[in-house]
């Protein structure tokens, strides 16, 4: 509990202010002295802001049974989750849209997708993770025309996310991805209002996309909470006349 109190660089005085305990409470809970009830770490873990991936761990550290479920899309207890993913991704359709986990993993997609994967190393694709198809030398990076920009964009994301999280494996996903050629510019695109997707079209023509993401707000198992579907709409005229078009050849 220390480390992401210290992670989110509160005070000790102002996290148990924050959590309703006293100060001594948590400094025995800190130390080992006092063994917090699953309320508490649940409690705790909520004012810190803590990942349900992560608050499980900490129940189980003391000596709790974890509340987030973890089940594959596949379980039939997740038919709902999935069948508002297909929903969405249905929705979006001709323009590109994919599901990915906390790792960036590509779990799902619809067909406009493969506007951003022509092109792409077979070896990317298997298995297809997003981040890895979009900033890989062999992936979309040699189409995308802003790509300083869009590489600063996205390394900062992934950046804030293993700043928020503990994992590792996002760690070593930033180490790799950072290593990948293409430098990065800050945008200055639309005024700092967001940072547009443009790549080189099949036909010549430059696509211009903006990305939107979509989370399950109040979702119980680790799966579908970690999950986010991206959608990448067309930022202008051109860019929706193009994807229609190829859509119907």
């Amino acid at each position: 509990m220390r480390q992401w109190r210290q992670r989110r660089r509160i005070s000790q005085l102002d996290l148990a202010i924050e959590a309703d305990v006293s100060a001594r409470h948590l400094s025995f809970i800190e130390t080992g002295r006092s063994t917090p009830s699953r309320a508490m770490v649940l409690k705790l873990g909520s004012v810190l802001n803590v990942p349900a991936r992560e608050q499980n761990r900490l129940l189980l550290a003391a000596g709790h049974a974890p509340v987030y479920a973890e089940r594959s899309l596949d379980d039939p207890e997740m038919s709902a989750v999935r069948t508002g993913i297909d929903r969405v991704l249905a929705a979006y359709e001709p323009f590109p849209c994919l599901a990915v986990d906390h790792l960036w993993n590509i779990v799902a997609a619809n067909a406009g997708i493969a506007v951003l994967l022509q092109g792409v190393a077979p070896e990317l694709l298997n298995p297809p993770n997003a981040l890895r198809i979009s900033l890989h030398p062999d992936g979309l990076a040699p189409r995308i025309r802003n790509l300083g920009q869009w590489r600063h964009h996205v390394i900062g994301r992934l950046r804030r996310e293993v700043a928020g999280s503990a994992s590792t494996e996002l760690h070593d996903l930033l180490t790799e991805i950072e290593a990948y050629p293409g430098g990065d510019v800050e945008s200055s695109d639309l005024g700092g209002v967001a940072v547009p997707l443009e790549i080189d079209g099949p036909d010549g023509e430059v696509l211009t996309f903006l990305s939107t993401v979509t989370t399950f707000g109040t979702a119980l198992d680790l799966t579908a909470a970690e999950l986010s579907i991206e959608a990448f709409l067309p930022a202008d005229d051109a860019t929706a006349q193009a994807i229609r078009e190829s859509a119907t050849r």
